[in-house]
């Protein structure tokens, strides 16, 4: 399990900044060449317009090529644990056992260096299975939309879902988000709650990490003219002076429904999410 360090005070940047504590979780070998891939940024641009505001610089980063499938038919050993810098999960560098070949996977809580999964098809962190196969009440992650697919659902840090029924050819499952949804039985999943779920206690600390992310500063619309904002304008501390926040474009900035109507698989959705 993922520790925070915090640092001390040392400097006005250092206060308040603390970051994961890498050093009792990943193993100390550098990554496998083989399933390097270099990431390239559009910095939030297409044709050179901006499509995506705050988008720009960062780190240049080499992505690790992780395999969302998990097909092993005699299961798999885990050789590491290592930090990947596209993503906020661990990943484990793993053998498959029938073939030797060695691929990516994102870690579960509970995996470790040593040990073979995926070998029986009990209910254990790290296994995968089919939806039908586990319990209700059960946390699951890496789950499959279709059957086949490879993961789509909770593969960020300390994410899970709850299996909460099974009826006909369908599991029922509630999201991160708290919606219920349904998704076929056949489909596969990864017993266990993502790993480094210490992820979200990490403070930023400093304008510095965000620029190394990628992240360009965000100026409040208040702190604006009017002809460049809605909510800007007014003398010294005020009110947006309207009754909704709205975008530079003039649109709502808050509580609009995005989803398609027409979306065809609304059907599946048991129970919409809570609104915040």
């Amino acid at each position: 399990m993922s520790k925070v360090k915090v640092y001390k005070p040392t400097t006005s940047a250092r206060r308040g900044t603390s970051v994961i504590d890498y050093s009792k979780v990943l193993t100390k070998q550098k990554p496998h060449k083989a399933l390097l891939k270099r990431k390239k940024t559009s910095a939030g641009r297409s044709n050179g317009k901006i499509t995506v505001r705050h988008k720009g610089g960062g780190a240049r980063n080499l992505v690790r090529i992780v395999d969302f499938k998990r097909q092993f038919p005699e299961g798999f050993k885990v050789t590491t644990v290592e930090y990947d810098p596209g993503r906020t999960a661990f990943i484990c560098l793993v053998v498959d056992m029938a073939s030797g070949k060695k691929v990516y996977v994102l870690q579960t809580r509970g995996m470790e260096v040593g040990k073979v999964y995926n070998k029986t098809s009990e209910i254990s962190p790290g296994n995968s299975v089919k939806l039908f196969d586990v319990p209700v009440g059960t946390e699951i992650s890496q789950v499959e939309f279709q059957p086949g697919q490879g993961a789509k659902i909770a593969r960020s840090a300390g994410n899970y879902v709850v299996v909460t029924a099974k009826e006909d050819r369908f599991v029922s499952l509630k999201m991160p988000s708290s919606e219920i949804r349904k998704v076929l039985g056949t489909a596969t999943c990864v017993i266990g709650r993502m790993s480094n779920d210490a992820h979200s206690l990490v403070r930023i600390g400093k304008a510095g990490r965000k620029r190394h992310m990628g992240i360009r500063p965000t100026v409040r619309g208040k702190a604006m003219n009017p002809v460049d904002h809605p909510h800007g304008g007014g003398e010294a501390r005020n009110s947006i002076g309207m009754k909704y926040p709205k975008t530079p474009w003039g649109k709502h900035a808050l509580g609009v429904k995005t989803r398609n109507k027409k979306n065809v698989t609304s059907k599946f959705i048991v129970k919409r999410r809570k609104k915040k």
